[in-house]
């Protein structure tokens, strides 16, 4: 059974950092893409990061660029979000996610949440200003 096990999120006030982790069971990701995503309350899902299997290949949201970066340790079978400068508009339930099948050994990281497979609960991220 894969599960993905996000950790780290919390209380945080504007302008500090967070970082979050995500780690996955049941199912060896190292050749997945992987991805987070966040929603806001009353808001649709949006993507804020991705890594392709390699880690060579990283995208972000516009809103997050400067500010989170995407790793990945595939011999600990986990993927990091490190967030700085965090702003009370970034508030929101953090989702880790693994890759499907299409983006095994892939050269580009996925945006869209069709790429992704698994899902995990979620972590809550309150940034306070």
């Amino acid at each position: 059974q894969v599960q993905l096990v996000e950790s780290g999120g919390g209380l945080v006030q504007a302008g500090g950092p967070l970082r979050l982790s995500c780690a996955a069971s049941g199912r060896t990701f190292s050749r997945y893409g992987l991805g987070w995503f966040r929603q806001a309350a009353g808001k649709e899902r949006e993507f804020v990061a991705a890594i392709n299997w390699s880690g060579l290949s990283t995208g972000f949201a516009d809103s997050v660029k400067g500010r989170f970066t995407i790793s990945r340790d595939n011999a600990k079978n986990t993927v990091y979000l490190q967030m700085n400068s965090l702003k009370p508009e970034d508030t929101a339930v953090y989702y880790c996610a693994a890759g499907s099948s299409s983006t095994v050994y892939s050269d580009t990281y996925y945006s869209t949440g069709d790429r992704y497979a698994y899902w995990g609960q979620g972590t809550q991220v309150t940034v306070s200003s």
